[in-house]
């Protein structure tokens, strides 16, 4: 029996014990798992919904396999790797050996270097960052006393914080030192749009304005002192300032660290093939996206490898070069994919269109080269976001002239509007899982009914959470009933929204940040 021990029982760590055992048809694998956090594994990318009162934190749990060849070890922490006696030493004392050890401790949260935040190590009180199970229920407890709340980064995470905030009646303002609001997706013109519409959702916005000091009074955070000079009162201060990747461990033991723990394309660390790195403290060749789906596939991928066995291609791997982004913000309609944001490198082979209109909450932009569309934003695209999607995710060629990409944005196409039965079998519709409209059907007509029993034979849905509603949609129109059971528990008719339909949200598939 192989010795297999993995460090981290997060979404990634989680996700290649269940894979490995799947693959693993000769048992050939005895498994131990180190996990820090004392609770089952669970959905970090929803904690943002968690917030906006989407979802309970019981809604957030990841099934863990059972199975006698697995033993998994809750609230403890791996505190020394022994490379040369292949041994993992936790800080209760369990020494545990291997034969391969897989590091799956992820990242996390960035608390940036301002006065006052933290004292001996200590976060001030009312200051959280979103990054735990228990990070989110702090925060949603804080809200219940707080009157003016500070998101401090205006990414991804941030601008999801803030609205869920906001629908908690609780007065957010966003501060972002950067020129545009999720500067990596959004250049500054899509930026204008998107602090319109959070302003008539009653957020405000500090952009291009940094924080200098926290003030702090009888150990709680009071005010937040910009680098303008203004101070903005503040007795809930959460912070979404990015991640710092966990490599601790292995740089202590010896193993190549730079930015995340180098491996290379086999996700093996050249200094120990023994040892593997995947998800958010890894760096391959290719780099770290931050998106769940690309440690979700380093996953599939190793423990295909180690089982000796090709991957299962049947299960389509989103690309990481698919980053679509979806925000999920009340209020916010904003789906960007490829090139976008202010970091675009310039290509002179890339052509670029726009159409911005602030006044109308509107605007698209698309980027074509070689007669493919290389990227989009998406503000208030309505139905164009979708078909953008799907030309972007399939390489559809594009028209002649580019700007028919744009023309839907100004005159929807006549006819009644698109439903998620008339997309074909091969269309993906949970794009973290890579799981296709034609494998739902298949899993609707082997008897499922509800989203949970999809999920658990198919895992969408279980990743960042966008396609929930396509798959309640898809379950409504392959097998219509009274009812059909809701992602959340609760019994619900299950029809496409009207509000949704004609703003084009259906079939919208995204592969959300799982550490903005």
């Amino acid at each position: 029996m192989t010795r297999l021990v993995v460090v981290g029982n997060g979404m990634v760590g989680a996700r290649f014990v269940e894979d490995l055992l799947a693959a693993d048809s000769a048992h050939r694998f005895d498994v131990a798992v180190v996990g820090a956090e004392a609770g089952e594994p669970y959905n970090r990318v929803l904690l943002s919904e968690v917030l906006a009162a989407k979802h309970d934190l019981a809604d957030l749990t990841l099934p863990t396999p059972v199975s006698d060849r697995l033993t998994v070890h809750r609230g403890t922490h791996a505190v020394r790797l022994d490379l040369d006696d292949r041994l993992v030493e936790t800080d209760d004392g369990v020494r545990l050996r291997y034969d391969r050890l897989v590091l799956a401790t992820g990242s996390t949260a960035r608390v940036p270097p301002i006065a006052g935040l933290s004292t001996v190590g200590r976060l001030a009180g009312g200051v959280h960052p979103l990054r735990t199970i228990d990070d989110a229920r702090e925060i949603v407890a804080a809200t219940l006393n707080a009157h003016r709340a500070v998101v401090l980064g205006g990414g991804v995470l941030g601008m999801e914080a803030a609205c869920g905030l906001a629908r908690r009646g609780v007065a957010v303002t966003v501060v972002h030192p950067a020129a545009a609001l999720m500067e990596r997706q959004l250049d500054e013109g899509a930026s204008r749009v998107v602090e319109t519409a959070m302003t008539a959702l009653g957020i405000d916005q500090r952009v291009g304005t940094g924080a200098v000091e926290a003030v702090v009074e009888h150990g709680r955070v009071s005010g937040l002192v910009l680098d303008d000079g203004q101070v903005l009162a503040a007795d809930l201060l959460v912070l979404a300032t990015g991640t710092v990747p966990s490599t601790g461990l292995a740089a202590a033991a010896g193993l190549g660290v730079d930015r995340g723990i180098v491996v290379g394309d086999d996700l093996a660390c050249p200094a120990d093939p023994r040892v593997a790195a995947i998800g958010d403290c890894a760096q391959p060749p290719e780099g770290g996206s931050g998106l769940v789906a690309q440690g979700w596939e380093q996953s599939r991928r190793l423990a295909a490898r180690l089982c000796g066995a090709a991957p299962d291609h049947s299960v389509q791997a989103p690309p990481t070069t698919s980053d679509v982004v979806r925000l999920k913000a009340h209020g916010l309609d904003v789906v960007t994919m490829g090139v976008c944001g202010t970091q675009r490198p310039g290509d002179p082979t890339q052509r670029t269109l726009r159409l911005s209109d602030p006044a109308a909450g509107r605007h698209v932009e698309v980027v074509v080269s070689g007669g493919l569309l290389v990227g989009a934003t998406c503000v208030g695209g309505g139905s164009v976001a979708a078909e953008l999607v799907t030309t972007y995710t399939r390489r559809t060629p594009v028209p002649a002239d580019p700007a028919h990409l744009l023309l839907s944005a100004l005159a929807p196409r006549p006819g009644r509007a698109a439903t998620p039965a008339d997309v074909p079998d091969d269309e993906t519709v949970c794009r973290c899982n890579g799981v296709s409209k034609g494998a739902i059907a298949a899993c609707v007509g082997d008897g499922a009914t509800s989203v949970e029993e999809v999920a658990t034979r198919t895992r969408a849905t279980t990743g960042c959470g966008g396609c929930a509603d396509d798959v309640c949609a898809l379950l409504d129109a392959l097998h219509p009933g009274p009812d059909t059971t809701s992602s959340t528990g609760s019994r619900t008719t299950v029809l496409p929204r009207e509000d949704d339909v004609t703003k084009g949200k259906h079939m919208i598939h995204s592969t959300e940040t799982a550490a903005s």
